[in-house]
This record gives C-alpha cells, structure tokens and sequence, in this order.
C-alpha cells in the first residue's frame, strides 16, 4: 500500500476510534525511526484520558482503528439500547469476560448492548461493583463517539443517551 493511499483513508484532525481506547484525534502523521526501520505513524490524542498513542499507518486498520460510525450505525446503536436487557445464565466471570470483549472491538452496537444489559433503573437492584464499572466504561465510549458523530458535547451525549434508557425502563 503507498503513502498516499494509507494517509487517504486517516488524515490530520480526524476522529477515529482505536478499538481499545475509544474516540481519539489524529494530531499528526509523522515518521519516526524504530529499532533501524522509518515508520510512519498516526499520532492520536485521546484528550479525556490525557494519552497519546502512535500506531504505525501500515497497521492502523489491522489493529481495528476505524472512522467515526456514520449516523445510520449510530441510530442502530440507540435503538439496541431501547431493547430489552438479554442477560445469560452464564456465570458472572464469563458475562464479564464477554462485556469486556464487547466493550474492546470498538464495534458501537456491541458497546451499546453492554449498556443495554447493565442499566439499572433506579427501582432495581444495585450493581456489584464490577458491573458498574464495566457498564461506565461501556456508556463512556458511546457517549464519547455519539457526541463526536453528532457534534454535541459529552454531557449532552450522556444525557440523550440516559433520556433513550429511561424511554425503556418506562415501557
């Protein structure tokens, strides 16, 4: 693949999601020795989490770094949170590992079905604590790429996103 056709499909100031870290920014592409080999490597901000990751441009998508969700997938993912939570019978440990997996493709409708089945209304039982945070982290990294997708702002995302889980527990 040349040059030219890797920095088309990312380039400076786009948001992309890097599977394992959510929404981020591409600050730059620059080219950096490493063990004796040039590389070229996106520079991706993660400004919320104050992290900037190189990923080599030749690896960008085999790593899963993906653009944003176009506005069709990001309204797929909201309806998925107005299902109905599908927890298994599985043990704890093995739903978690699944969440975890879930949460890490990147994939947004995956992320949006792990905050679908760990939403608790307040008149349920409380969460242990690792469901909690396994349901933060899920709701962060969609609240994150819905307010990138639809240009809002974090705390407008979180609270669309509470508004479409409470259309839910009320029906």
């Amino acid at each position: 693949m040349s040059k030219a056709r890797k920095s088309q499909l990312f380039s400076p100031n786009d948001y992309v999601v890097y599977p394992a870290h959510g929404v981020g920014k591409i600050v730059s592409i620059e080219e950096q020795e490493v063990a004796g080999l040039e590389l070229e490597l996106f520079v991706i901000s993660f400004e919320k989490d104050k992290m900037t990751l190189r990923v080599p441009t030749a690896k960008a998508t085999q790593v899963g770094m993906r653009p944003l969700s176009d506005p069709t997938v990001v309204s797929k993912a909201l309806d998925t949170l107005k299902g109905k939570a599908r927890v298994k019978r599985a043990m704890w440990s093995r739903r978690a590992q699944e969440y975890e997996q879930k949460i890490n493709s990147g994939d947004l409708i995956s992320i949006a079905e792990v905050v679908r089945d760990l939403h608790r209304a307040d008149d349920q039982r409380e969460q242990s604590y690792s469901e909690r945070q396994l349901y933060e982290a899920a709701l962060e990294r969609l609240t994150r790429e819905l307010a990138a997708v639809k240009g809002l702002d974090e705390a407008g995302a979180a609270n669309h996103v509470v508004e479409v889980l409470s259309k839910r527990v009320a029906a």
